[in-house]
Protein backbone atom coordinates (compact mmCIF):
# COMPACT_ATOMS: atom_id res chain seq x y z
CA UNK A 1 0.00 0.00 0.00
CA UNK A 2 2.71 2.52 0.93
CA UNK A 3 4.68 1.30 -2.54
CA UNK A 4 1.44 2.67 -4.00
CA UNK A 5 1.26 5.93 -2.30
CA UNK A 6 4.57 6.72 -2.75
CA UNK A 7 3.98 6.01 -7.02
CA UNK A 8 1.01 8.10 -7.24
CA UNK A 9 3.13 11.21 -5.32
CA UNK A 10 6.00 10.70 -7.65
CA UNK A 11 3.27 11.13 -10.35
CA UNK A 12 1.84 13.81 -9.18
CA UNK A 13 5.21 15.61 -8.85
CA UNK A 14 6.01 14.67 -12.18
CA UNK A 15 2.87 16.21 -13.75
CA UNK A 16 3.54 19.22 -12.18
CA UNK A 17 6.98 19.55 -13.23
CA UNK A 18 5.78 19.24 -16.89
CA UNK A 19 2.68 21.26 -16.12
CA UNK A 20 4.39 24.38 -14.87
CA UNK A 21 7.08 25.02 -17.72
CA UNK A 22 4.35 24.07 -20.10
CA UNK A 23 2.17 26.44 -18.67
CA UNK A 24 4.84 29.20 -19.09
CA UNK A 25 5.73 28.54 -22.44
CA UNK A 26 2.27 28.49 -23.50
CA UNK A 27 1.87 32.17 -21.81
CA UNK A 28 4.42 33.04 -23.71
CA UNK A 29 3.25 32.25 -26.84
CA UNK A 30 -0.32 33.47 -26.46
CA UNK A 31 0.89 36.93 -26.29
CA UNK A 32 3.60 36.38 -28.87
CA UNK A 33 0.18 35.39 -31.12
CA UNK A 34 -2.12 37.63 -29.62
CA UNK A 35 -0.10 40.76 -28.07
CA UNK A 36 -0.18 44.22 -29.75
CA UNK A 37 3.49 44.16 -31.13
CA UNK A 38 5.71 47.57 -29.90
CA UNK A 39 9.13 49.00 -31.18
CA UNK A 40 11.12 50.42 -28.25
CA UNK A 41 14.09 52.44 -29.26
CA UNK A 42 17.12 51.01 -27.95
CA UNK A 43 20.37 52.32 -26.34
CA UNK A 44 23.95 51.07 -26.32
CA UNK A 45 25.11 48.25 -23.22
CA UNK A 46 27.22 45.00 -22.20
CA UNK A 47 26.47 41.38 -23.50
CA UNK A 48 27.79 38.34 -21.62
CA UNK A 49 26.84 36.87 -18.37
CA UNK A 50 28.79 33.44 -17.92
CA UNK A 51 26.14 32.18 -15.46
CA UNK A 52 23.17 32.44 -17.48
CA UNK A 53 24.69 32.68 -21.29
CA UNK A 54 25.34 34.89 -24.21
CA UNK A 55 23.21 37.84 -24.60
CA UNK A 56 22.52 41.61 -25.77
CA UNK A 57 21.63 43.45 -22.99
CA UNK A 58 19.19 46.45 -24.03
CA UNK A 59 18.80 49.56 -22.58
CA UNK A 60 15.72 51.76 -23.68
CA UNK A 61 15.36 55.67 -24.40
CA UNK A 62 12.04 55.37 -22.77
CA UNK A 63 13.03 55.33 -19.58
CA UNK A 64 11.39 58.28 -17.80
CA UNK A 65 7.98 60.32 -17.84
CA UNK A 66 6.82 63.40 -16.08
CA UNK A 67 5.36 62.95 -12.86
CA UNK A 68 3.82 65.45 -10.40
CA UNK A 69 4.36 62.79 -7.95
CA UNK A 70 6.97 62.79 -5.42
CA UNK A 71 6.03 60.20 -3.23
CA UNK A 72 8.08 57.19 -5.74
CA UNK A 73 10.31 55.02 -4.19
CA UNK A 74 13.03 52.26 -5.97
CA UNK A 75 11.59 48.69 -6.45
CA UNK A 76 7.99 50.30 -6.59
CA UNK A 77 5.82 48.44 -9.25
CA UNK A 78 4.44 51.87 -11.92
CA UNK A 79 1.81 50.44 -15.02
CA UNK A 80 3.10 51.81 -17.90
CA UNK A 81 0.02 52.92 -20.25
CA UNK A 82 1.50 52.88 -24.22
CA UNK A 83 0.67 54.39 -27.24
CA UNK A 84 2.89 54.93 -30.51
CA UNK A 85 4.83 58.10 -31.34
CA UNK A 86 4.71 59.77 -35.15
CA UNK A 87 7.11 56.87 -36.34
CA UNK A 88 5.66 54.11 -34.94
CA UNK A 89 7.75 53.85 -31.84
CA UNK A 90 6.53 53.05 -28.22
CA UNK A 91 5.69 56.05 -25.78
CA UNK A 92 4.14 56.04 -22.77
CA UNK A 93 0.67 57.89 -22.56
CA UNK A 94 0.17 57.73 -18.73
CA UNK A 95 1.26 56.03 -15.60
CA UNK A 96 0.24 54.75 -12.45
CA UNK A 97 0.83 52.89 -9.18
CA UNK A 98 -1.88 50.82 -9.56
CA UNK A 99 -3.45 49.03 -12.21
CA UNK A 100 -6.72 51.27 -13.84
CA UNK A 101 -9.69 49.36 -15.11
CA UNK A 102 -10.81 52.42 -16.86
CA UNK A 103 -8.38 51.73 -20.04
CA UNK A 104 -8.13 49.67 -22.91
CA UNK A 105 -4.91 51.08 -23.63
CA UNK A 106 -2.07 48.57 -23.47
CA UNK A 107 0.03 48.54 -20.58
CA UNK A 108 3.03 47.12 -18.89
CA UNK A 109 4.52 46.65 -15.40
CA UNK A 110 7.88 48.01 -14.93
CA UNK A 111 10.23 48.61 -11.92
CA UNK A 112 10.81 52.74 -10.39
CA UNK A 113 14.31 53.22 -10.39
CA UNK A 114 13.97 56.77 -8.52
CA UNK A 115 11.50 60.26 -9.05
CA UNK A 116 13.85 63.22 -9.46
CA UNK A 117 12.77 66.73 -10.53
CA UNK A 118 9.45 66.22 -12.00
CA UNK A 119 10.36 62.88 -13.10
CA UNK A 120 10.37 59.28 -12.08
CA UNK A 121 12.75 57.07 -13.67
CA UNK A 122 12.30 53.06 -14.53
CA UNK A 123 13.22 50.12 -15.75
CA UNK A 124 11.18 48.14 -18.54
CA UNK A 125 11.02 44.49 -17.19
CA UNK A 126 12.21 43.40 -21.52
CA UNK A 127 16.48 44.12 -21.08
CA UNK A 128 17.92 40.77 -22.46
CA UNK A 129 17.94 38.85 -25.60
CA UNK A 130 19.78 35.44 -25.76
CA UNK A 131 21.47 34.61 -28.87
CA UNK A 132 23.02 31.72 -30.07
CA UNK A 133 26.40 31.47 -28.54
CA UNK A 134 28.50 31.27 -31.85
CA UNK A 135 26.34 34.85 -33.11
CA UNK A 136 26.10 36.52 -29.82
CA UNK A 137 29.55 38.67 -30.09
CA UNK A 138 29.05 39.77 -33.66
CA UNK A 139 26.01 40.71 -32.77
CA UNK A 140 27.16 42.56 -29.61
CA UNK A 141 29.60 44.28 -31.78
CA UNK A 142 27.04 45.35 -34.60
CA UNK A 143 24.69 46.53 -32.15
CA UNK A 144 26.95 48.88 -30.74
CA UNK A 145 28.30 50.00 -33.73
CA UNK A 146 24.64 50.74 -35.14
CA UNK A 147 23.93 52.51 -31.86
CA UNK A 148 26.23 55.27 -33.56
CA UNK A 149 23.81 55.89 -36.38
CA UNK A 150 20.58 55.62 -34.64
CA UNK A 151 18.37 58.68 -36.81
CA UNK A 152 19.16 57.12 -39.84
CA UNK A 153 18.14 53.65 -38.94
CA UNK A 154 17.23 53.12 -35.15
CA UNK A 155 18.12 50.11 -33.80
CA UNK A 156 14.96 48.71 -31.49
CA UNK A 157 13.28 45.94 -29.87
CA UNK A 158 9.96 44.21 -30.98
CA UNK A 159 8.24 43.65 -27.88
CA UNK A 160 5.03 41.92 -27.93
CA UNK A 161 2.37 43.16 -25.20
CA UNK A 162 -0.61 41.43 -23.44
CA UNK A 163 -2.58 41.87 -20.66
CA UNK A 164 0.25 43.74 -18.93
CA UNK A 165 2.89 41.33 -19.80
CA UNK A 166 5.47 41.53 -22.35
CA UNK A 167 7.92 39.52 -24.10
CA UNK A 168 10.43 40.43 -26.47
CA UNK A 169 10.81 38.94 -30.00
CA UNK A 170 13.20 40.21 -31.90
CA UNK A 171 16.16 42.94 -32.33
CA UNK A 172 16.18 45.23 -35.07
CA UNK A 173 18.74 46.74 -36.53
CA UNK A 174 19.11 48.57 -40.06
CA UNK A 175 15.16 47.22 -40.31
CA UNK A 176 17.13 43.38 -40.40
CA UNK A 177 16.33 41.30 -36.93
CA UNK A 178 20.09 40.73 -35.59
CA UNK A 179 20.38 37.00 -36.22
CA UNK A 180 19.66 37.69 -39.95
CA UNK A 181 22.05 40.98 -39.74
CA UNK A 182 24.74 38.74 -38.13
CA UNK A 183 25.01 35.88 -40.64
CA UNK A 184 25.35 38.45 -43.60
CA UNK A 185 28.55 40.17 -42.24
Amino acid sequence: MKTKHLLLLFGLVALVQIIVPASMIFKNQEILKNGTVYKFKTAPVDPNNPFVGKYISLNYNLNSFPSTDSIWEGSDKIYLYLTRDQKGFAAIKSVSKVKRNDTKDDFVVAKVNYAFRGKVYFNLPFNTYYMEEGKAYDAEVAYREQQNDTITYPTYALVHIKDGQAVLSDVIIKDIPIKDYVSKK
